[in-house]
């Protein structure tokens, strides 16, 4: 969602780097350009100068005209500022001293709130909490039976009296779906409430009413972060109809430019506290702002990264898996298999590496990648058999041709794993014994030089041989010179790299040595 505004902003920040000192004009055309690219993301026009003023006062003072790295110091104003309009920090979600927990979603419709209503009953499941989704959308056709499909996708229990589809009084829904929880023991009640294709007085009482019967915690707003600058009209109206204590930002895997995520908080006053980024009921979590920052000006997500891999990977299966890729055991195809399908649970390969810091600037090769290359490792594996997998040197050419057929490849496709394969194993172990710190990788020979044929600065250089005369009796009379000079150049000693000459250890006299004062009691005297 925010490709455009990164690479604008990177691109500005990179006419900064190296420089030792910034000018007031360089400051203010770059603080131009900053905004020039806020409002081209549709970043809300007051947001937008209240960001490039702080950014201004901060960038002009001894901050910047004090720092080694002024333009370095710039890019962490920046940063500062992102993180600010962006809500400060992360906030948690309000939990009722006595259970149930009541939190409404409220919103225009196809915002997604049916959906969401799904994704946080599974992360609330998944945070220990035992939630109950209550449909109380009784206007859109079929959202009833949405929410009973979501809930059971998710493993959540659905309260759901009514059929929908413009039956029921969801005011009377919502208030009996707290009762059922509370007689149930439920300890999180998410209802999902009806939306309007635009603000109007009719969905603003349903909203009201609802409110009032249930006494919500926390009412989140979901809003969709691809309608641009409508959604700051939208959420005003929700705030001064409603009232909510927190968004959710929906779509953010969109590719709008993003200006709801940069205004909506600054506009409104509530952060956000959750963010949903994918159709997955798994693509759902919560909104860290300094995390938001740093991938917009692509200095990658490595905190959520490294909490996705905790998820998805098991500890004793990386355990194990560690000890192999180390020499410790022998890391075969079948273990390859197993780490490659952790992996794939952890999301998006496009997704994953977008989290790494830089590759903003390899945005192209990321979209161009294709996830079904995956499919592709994972099916020629499988139609290995066990022995297979477990020594691949047994793999001739007619076993390649089976393994081929039976994965809908080709033997080049077959042996180009097997080549990867082995070049990851040692590259893994090769990093594994150095510890991923300065050890020579495969196939770049000793460091430094990169490689085999490549010298580098610690090779000899190479001796300079005069050419000798093609005339033999001038080329006679060199060689009697140079025996001459050889036979009268004084030789080192035997024993002496340095031709300093070698003394016999019996011919040593210590007392000989001059040592500074009061170093004479060493040497006995």
């Amino acid at each position: 969602m925010f490709a455009t505004l990164s690479d604008r902003l990177t691109a500005t920040f990179r006419s900064l780097r190296g420089k030792g000192r910034l000018s007031e004009a360089e400051i203010d055309a770059t603080i131009g350009q900053i905004r020039r690219a806020l409002l081209d993301a549709d970043v809300a026009v007051p947001v937008v100068r209240e960001f490039t003023a702080k950014v201004r006062e901060r960038a002009f003072s001894d901050e910047v005209s004090g720092a080694l790295k002024p333009g370095q110091q710039v890019v962490k104003i920046v940063y500062d500022e992102l993180v600010e309009i962006l809500g400060g920090s992360a906030r948690p979600l309000t939990f009722a001293k006595t259970p149930p927990t009541v939190i409404m979603l409220a919103g225009l419709q196809g915002s997604g709130k049916t959906t969401l209503a799904g994704k946080l009953g599974l992360w609330l499941r998944e945070q220990g909490h035992t939630p109950l989704l209550v449909a109380a959308d009784l206007q859109r056709p079929n959202a009833v039976t949405q929410l009973q499909i979501v809930g059971e996708r998710a493993d959540v229990p659905v309260w759901a009296p009514e059929p929908g589809n413009g039956v029921g009084n969801p005011v009377l829904v919502a208030a009996a779906g707290v009762r059922y929880a509370r007689a149930r023991q439920y300890d999180v009640v998410v209802i999902d409430t009806a939306g309007r294709l635009g603000v109007d007085a009719e969905l603003m009482k349903q909203a009201a009413d609802i409110r009032d019967v249930t006494n919500p915690d926390e009412i989140l707003f979901v809003l969709d972060a691809m309608i641009g600058q409508d959604a700051v009209t939208t959420a005003q109206a929700f705030a001064e109809g409603v009232g909510f204590t927190g968004v959710v930002l929906t779509k953010l895997d969109g590719d709008a430019r993003g200006g709801a995520a940069l205004s909506v908080t600054k506009i409104t006053g509530s952060p956000v506290i959750f963010a949903s980024t994918g159709e997955k009921l798994t693509d759902f979590d919560r909104f860290h702002p300094d995390r938001m920052a740093s991938r917009i000006l692509d200095m990658g997500d490595m905190l959520t990264l490294i909490e996705q891999a905790e998820k998805a990977f098991d500890q004793a299966q990386a355990e194990e898996l560690a000890s192999k890729i180390s020499g410790e055991a022998d890391f075969t195809l079948e273990d390859f298999l197993t780490q490659m399908q952790q992996i794939r649970q952890m999301g998006s390969m496009k997704k994953l590496l977008g989290m790494l810091p830089g590759m903003g600037q390899m945005r192209e090769q990321l979209e161009n990648f294709d996830e079904r290359e995956i499919d592709r490792v994972e099916a020629i594996i499988r139609s290995m058999t066990p022995g297979e997998r477990a020594n691949p040197k047994i793999l001739n050419g007619s076993r390649r041709a089976r393994i081929a057929r039976g994965s809908g490849t080709t033997a080049a496709d077959v042996n180009q794993l097997l080549d990867r394969f082995e070049q990851a194993k040692t590259m893994m172990r090769s990093m594994a014994r150095t510890g991923g710190r300065g050890g020579p990788m495969p196939g770049m020979g000793a460091m430094p030089g990169g490689g085999k044929k490549s010298r580098g600065r610690t090779a000899p250089p190479p001796q300079v041989r005069k050419s000798k005369s093609g005339n033999p009796a001038k080329r006679a009379a060199e060689e009697r010179a140079a025996a001459e000079r050889a036979a009268s150049a004084p030789r080192p000693a035997a024993g002496s790299a340095f031709g300093l000459g070698a003394q016999k250890p019996e011919d040593f006299d210590p007392t000989s040595v001059s040592l500074p004062g009061g170093l004479e009691k060493y040497l006995g005297r």
